[in-house]
């Protein structure tokens, strides 16, 4: 009879562990878990898993009762759109767009694994995507449920997309989708895209991208021995063009350096890689002059920039043919719309979207830093050139810039703080009645 209690008295120890371990933060079904969950799934380059991303995000839009569905432009490349309908589906609509890659990242160079959310004692989550750009794309969702569990309910309708292949150049995503007929049939006046943490107070905001250009430059030249001078060998025509683009980076640097520009407001030009030489398997040959060099360069153009001066001074003085040279031009997306004009979205009282999105910050009891070119490229300027305004914004202030950098990690006070922003701008953008 003595036993009886006493197996009672394990039982209910049990119990108690057990409750004590579902109501471990580990465990909790929280905004902050979630986004771990997302950041967990390898949506890196090159080869994403596109599929667990969406399953779990529609799995996220079911919980709230989101309308869904994917659409597909290019074979295992899906897109994925969440929609709240409106009260008033007349009116233009609001998206809101993140994407679901992210570039690879170096293991060995993490203080924890990149895909594995760790979040430290002092609430650092260290995860490839948690400032580019999973962040946005969870909080978007956060900021659904907590106003529909306000029985909010928005006057225009709301998309939330998530496209593919953004870090690769968007031509597989975004680019295909602003030109469909499913893009057309969601009517947008107004969209959110991604932007850049802010180390200050202040959010930052974009209003126009940096368009990139890779440049591949190739020279000729007569093959022989490594004792000879040659006039026009491979490598010396070569080295001539890094020279004189050497000298316009350096004229771009200092009007950045003066403090007459931005970063982002100057045209940046970058060597990335060099290929010449004659290798065997000993190595290079090194009595050997090759016949042909090639160099690769990562051009960024702000929209204020003209494409076709650019051009020019690459023909006549980067890649003079007379020194047996070629070169091509990959344009990565557009950098003016069809009328010729930059593709930029106005920051002042001629676009009552930009009041809009500055008083519901400010409602927020927050703080806009001056509006900027970005100075890398996001998605955005796809929608840009179909002429919808459109704004490049992530609320992380008080943050380091850690987008594709090692370690990259999001503390989990800001993030959460994100969401409140965004239950204010979503409110406040779906209920303006007036564009």
């Amino acid at each position: 009879m003595a036993s009886l209690p006493c197996r009672h008295f394990l039982l209910l120890h049990l119990i108690i562990l057990s409750a004590a371990a579902l109501d471990s933060p580990q465990e909790q079904d929280t905004p902050v878990t979630r986004f771990q969950q997302y950041l967990r799934i390898k949506t890196a380059h090159p080869e994403p898993d596109y599929s667990s991303a969406v399953s779990f995000l529609v799995s996220q839009a079911q919980s709230i009762g989101l309308q869904y569905r994917t659409i597909e432009f290019s074979p295992g490349k899906p897109l994925l759109l969440l929609s709240w309908l409106g009260s008033n589906p007349s009116l233009p609509s609001l998206l809101f767009n993140s994407h679901l890659d992210s570039v690879p990242a170096e293991p060995s160079k993490w203080l924890h694994p990149p895909f594995s959310a760790v979040r430290t004692p002092d609430g650092k989550i260290f995860a490839r995507g948690t400032q580019d750009d999973k962040c946005i794309g969870m909080q978007y969702i956060e900021a659904i449920r907590n106003l529909k569990h306000k029985n909010f309910t928005p006057s225009r309708t709301i998309h939330v997309s998530y496209v593919p292949d953004e870090e690769i150049g968007g031509l597989d995503g975004a680019a295909k989708f602003v030109h469909s007929m499913d893009f057309d049939d969601l009517n947008v006046g107004f969209a959110l895209d991604e932007g850049q943490a802010s180390p200050g107070d202040e959010f930052r905001v974009f209003y126009a991208d940096r368009s990139p250009w890779r440049l591949k430059i190739k020279a000729t030249g007569p093959p022989g021995h490594g004792s000879r001078m040659y006039d026009n060998s491979a490598m010396e025509n070569l080295m001539k063009s890094f020279e004189v683009i050497g000298r316009f980076r350096e004229s771009q640097f200092d009007v950045v350096k003066a403090s007459k520009a931005s970063n982002s407001e100057v045209i940046s030009v970058n060597p990335v890689y060099v290929k010449a030489g004659i290798t065997s398997d000993t190595g290079f040959a090194m009595n050997v002059q090759p016949s042909q060099a090639e160099a690769g360069f990562d051009l960024r153009l702000p929209p204020t920039a003209n494409p076709e001066e650019m051009k020019r001074r690459i023909t006549e003085e980067w890649v003079p043919a007379i020194r047996n040279m070629s070169y091509e031009i990959i344009e990565k997306g557009p950098i003016r719309d069809h009328m010729g004009r930059p593709l930029m979205t106005s920051t002042n009282a001629s676009n009552p979207w930009w009041l809009v999105f500055e008083q519901a910050i400010t409602f927020a009891g927050e703080k806009l830093a001056k509006p900027e070119i970005l100075a890398s490229t996001t998605d955005a300027r796809y929608i840009r050139h179909r002429g919808i305004p459109v704004l490049g914004f992530s609320p992380m202030s008080n943050t380091p810039i850690l987008l594709h950098d090692h370690n990259e990690h999001l503390q989990d006070t800001v993030y959460l703080k994100g969401i409140k922003v965004y239950e204010t701008l979503i409110s406040s953008l779906s209920s303006f009645m007036e564009a």
